[in-house]
């Protein structure tokens, strides 16, 4: 079975342990790269990453979307949200679909 897990400010993930996904703090692109490689070499199926973190990781996040796991999934964070998590599930319909549903 696999494990879902939560990349992010502490702020922002601090929530996800009650709900019972492993929360994984990170603040920078180097910790985030390196946590992220670690969950993907350990059974995590989803990852959900604050999109404050994901700007900062582009390249990283990159190296797995081809892959059909895990799904990393961009979320809005306590500061805001950017609209990078909208973007990203947008793109994936569009790939499933076929044609952009939104517009």
């Amino acid at each position: 079975m696999y494990k879902i897990a939560a990349m992010g400010d502490k702020d922002s993930i601090y929530g996800f342990a009650s709900l019972g996904v492993s929360i994984f703090p990170a603040n920078d692109a180097v910790q985030g790269s390196r946590i992220l490689r670690q969950l993907a070499d350990a059974d995590y199926g989803v990852i959900y990453i604050t999109e404050q973190l994901a700007a900062l990781m582009k390249d990283e996040i990159a190296r797995y979307a081809s892959l059909p796991l895990p799904a990393i999934i961009p979320i809005p964070g306590v500061r805001g949200n950017t609209g990078l998590g909208l973007d990203s599930v947008s793109k994936f319909v569009e790939k499933a679909v076929g044609s952009d549903i939104l517009s």
